[in-house]
């Protein structure tokens, strides 16, 4: 009886993403900030990929991952952001492709689980760098970054893949509207008329392997890391030792933090909006906070600007008296 019913359902093709819901007046605002936001989030951590590529004082461990997390949090935020926006623009539901949905969480899984590890090989950098500064040059050598950085993307490719390949195997029928800005995992999951027992208890052994590990490892860094800026001595040599680590601890804080709550948080009606609301944070406010973290408060990067900044002036400069030499 029940596969009879199942058979006699409509399958659905689409969905309906309902974003933050009934907003009124607050939309336009609302989408004049997010449009701020993905714009400055572009633009800053592209800013940092061109630094780290054309400085050669930036050619180093801590700066290579640093441009590879600038690199995943642009292609983050082009996943979520423009989606998103179109919904604050139109001012009401915005409908999305099953197919569609399932790339857009297929790109988010991926790069979610990629940053996990990503910022788990950059503590690990800081750790080597500050717990065992004479063997740093041997252990993080440009072999060693690599492999790093290969196991970082591929990590995150695998489990995303296991997830994708079940997920198409579902059936959605019934109701089509998914109340959340973006296509989560748990809200896709409720508009399935399959059976999702399987599918959830991989997806969270799978989830609890691409995060649990790098967190304790990241963790694990710091607590080794911090024990030893204790006890330098002097006060200037604590200060150097911290800030080489503090904008790294800063995004992590940031990152794992809005992630377990969200996680955590039960899974309830009254509780949804407030899911959405910490959703923001690693999904939005992480990319945008990157590299506004790493520029004010790393000396290196700010110089590195204003020497990359000044040769593009004087290189204007240059073609415009070329420009004048020509006409003249």
């Amino acid at each position: 009886m029940a596969k009879a019913e199942l058979r006699n359902q409509t399958v659905l093709t689409e969905f309906l993403l309902l974003g933050f819901g009934d907003l009124g007046e607050l939309r336009f605002p609302l989408f004049l900030l997010f449009l701020v936001i993905y714009i400055v989030t572009m633009l800053g951590n592209i800013l940092i990929v061109v630094l780290v590529v054309a400085d050669r004082h930036l050619h180093t461990p801590m700066y290579f991952f640093l441009g590879n997390l600038s690199c995943l949090e642009t292609c983050y935020s082009s996943n979520i952001l423009p989606m998103m926006l179109a919904n604050l623009s139109d001012g009401g539901p915005r409908t999305i492709s099953v197919t569609g949905c399932m790339i857009q969480y297929y790109f988010f899984g991926f790069l979610a689980a990629s940053e996990c590890y990503l910022l788990a090989a950059m503590s690990y950098d800081r750790y080597v760098a500050i717990c065992k500064p004479l063997l740093y040059t041997v252990l993080m050598n440009g072999r060693v970054c690599l492999q790093l950085i290969a196991a970082s993307w591929i990590s995150g490719s695998l489990a995303i893949n296991v997830t994708i390949y079940l997920m198409h195997q579902l059936r959605f029928c019934g109701r089509s509207e998914i109340s959340h800005f973006f296509c989560d995992f748990n809200p896709i999951l409720k508009l399935s008329c399959s059976d999702t027992q399987v599918i959830e208890l991989l997806t969270t052994f799978l989830a609890a392997v691409c995060s649990l590990p790098p967190f304790l490892l990241t963790l694990t860094s710091y607590v080794y890391i911090i024990s030893t800026i204790v006890r330098i001595p002097s006060t200037s040599g604590r200060q150097k030792a911290f800030s080489t680590c503090s904008s790294h601890l800063t995004v992590v804080s940031i990152f794992y933090g809005t992630i377990m709550i969200v996680y955590m948080l039960p899974k309830t009606d009254a509780l949804r909006d407030l899911n959405k609301v910490f959703s923001l944070f690693y999904t939005v406010l992480t990319p945008f906070f990157n590299p506004l973290i790493y520029s004010l408060r790393n000396r290196e990067v700010k110089e590195a600007f204003r020497k990359t900044f000044t040769k593009c002036c004087i290189w204007e400069r240059m073609q415009g008296h070329r420009l004048i030499c020509l006409f003249i």
